[in-house]
């Protein structure tokens, strides 16, 4: 083409294009840049601030600071873990969200300022239950009606066989190493399958301690560590899983129990299930959805002794069978879930990891005989899971990380081993698998203690 040619058009040249200005590298910097969900800059702000506040000897123990500080060290240990090699996508980031502060307060690493305001402030607000409460309703909300009926009444099935099978197994194996029978059932399998620390340690140091004339104080230092020891193994576990989920998809609903039949559609996701029209009003009305739903659950835990979070669970199965809400509201609680999903979870984690994990007794119960005994029961627990829930048509990646739940530390454990195995929809399931199938065990086994073998 001639260059006298009025048509002629200039090349376009890279070079000459508008240099990117000083504020959209910074806007790059803040928008690409994060720890978690925390944008670099504000991470290090808010880690200059807290670092101003340590050094006066004094960190408020307010909600306002609190967001900060369980952020900061919460998103840092969870990002530690993502970034591992290997372990790092086999749940480590739960792991070292929960373990890593514990372990920090043991050696003096952690400022002692942090430790007690974080301590103080997860006491006093029980802000576990909020997450707890907002995770479930949200969850339950965001099912479809007859996934959700066919997952509850399905899943007690390979539950009752996993516990079975992980018992005699466990018993096999503690047996084939020369322990006590009554020590391997009542210190180490009936620990790990008791529903966590305040459903099952405790009430089951209250009933030893009534039954084998031993004080309450040494019981449950014996019984605590085998349940995180138990917890910890479920989150490995949890993790490996979603693994193989990713690597075999046919053997996973990505967080449903049940397959889609064809003939109804299947329950939405959450990253579907959002219309984007979510307005504030709507999200405020999902989060007090959530709260009044767990006021009811504290109410029937007076009445009727039954555990505020399955009550609260319950109801909701009740509210989302008979069309209870509208829409309208199934999407600000399921809005609310995924805020408190993506999150909440790490800082939650940080919390539980300072004020109610101790790491010394966690180290005590660390010896060889009881590592083989806890990995071998929670393992055949899973495994019997995976393939009863394979056999009766269900999802058995996603029954086998419900079975990891039979392993936890309680609602905490829920979360780390839901976060390990990216299924935290399984949350409602997961209640019914440590609190209904913990109190069962620990009612049970303490009625046999003192009826026949005291």
């Amino acid at each position: 083409m001639s260059t006298t040619d009025d048509s002629y058009v200039v090349p376009h040249n890279p070079s000459a294009a508008k240099p990117i200005s000083l504020k959209e590298k910074w806007w790059h910097i803040m928008d690409t840049w994060e720890i978690g969900i925390i944008p670099l800059p504000l991470f290090l702000l808010s880690g200059a601030l807290i670092a101003i506040d340590c050094l006066g000897g004094k960190l408020p123990s307010d909600i306002v600071v609190m967001v900060a500080t369980l952020a900061f060290f919460g998103f840092a240990c969870g990002e530690f873990g993502k970034r591992l090699p290997v372990v790092g996508k086999m749940g480590a980031a739960a792991i070292c969200a929960t373990f890593i502060p514990s372990a920090l307060v043991y050696y003096g690493w952690l400022p002692d300022v942090v430790v007690e305001s974080t301590t103080k402030f997860y006491k006093s607000t029980n802000i576990l239950y909020l997450y707890i409460c907002c995770i479930i309703v949200g969850s339950i909300m965001s099912m479809n009606r007859t996934t959700l009926i066919q997952g509850f009444l399905r899943i007690f099935f390979p539950m009752l066989c996993g516990e079975v099978v992980g018992m005699l197994v466990g018993m096999g194996v503690g047996i084939a190493l020369g322990m006590e029978p009554f020590q391997i059932f009542f210190f180490l399998i009936l620990p790990i399958m008791a529903g966590g620390v305040g459903e099952g340690a405790i009430p089951l140091s209250i009933g030893y301690a009534t039954l084998l004339h031993m004080d309450q104080g040494v019981a449950l230092g014996r019984v605590l560590p085998i349940v995180m020891l138990g917890s910890l193994t479920a989150i490995i576990i949890a993790g490996c899983l979603n693994q193989l989920g990713k690597r075999y998809p046919h053997l996973t609903g990505e967080g449903e129990l049940m397959p889609d039949r064809g003939d109804k559609p299947q329950a939405q996701t959450l990253t579907t299930a959002f219309s984007g029209k979510a307005d504030v009003t709507t999200i405020a009305s999902g989060a007090l959805l959530a709260v009044l739903l767990y006021m009811l659950g504290m109410l029937g835990h007076k009445l009727i002794g039954l555990p505020a979070p399955v009550g609260m669970l319950f109801i909701a199965v009740f509210i989302k069978l008979v069309h209870g809400v509208s829409p309208r509201l199934l999407e600000g609680s399921q809005v609310v879930y995924k805020f408190f999903q993506t999150s909440v979870t790490y800082p939650i984690l940080f919390a539980v990891g300072v004020a109610i994990t101790p790491w010394e007794e966690l180290m005590h119960a660390f010896t060889l005989n009881n590592l083989l005994v806890i990995v071998s029961t929670v393992s055949a627990l899973v495994a019997t899971g995976f393939f009863v829930g394979k056999k009766i048509g269900m999802h058995p990646i996603d029954v086998a990380i419900v079975s990891c739940c039979q392993s936890g530390q309680g609602g905490t454990g829920d979360v780390a081993i839901l976060t390990a195995g990216n299924r935290m929809t399984l949350m409602p399931f997961a209640q019914i698998a440590t609190r209904i199938g913990g109190a069962i065990n620990v009612s049970l086994a303490l009625l046999v203690l003192g009826n026949f073998l005291v």
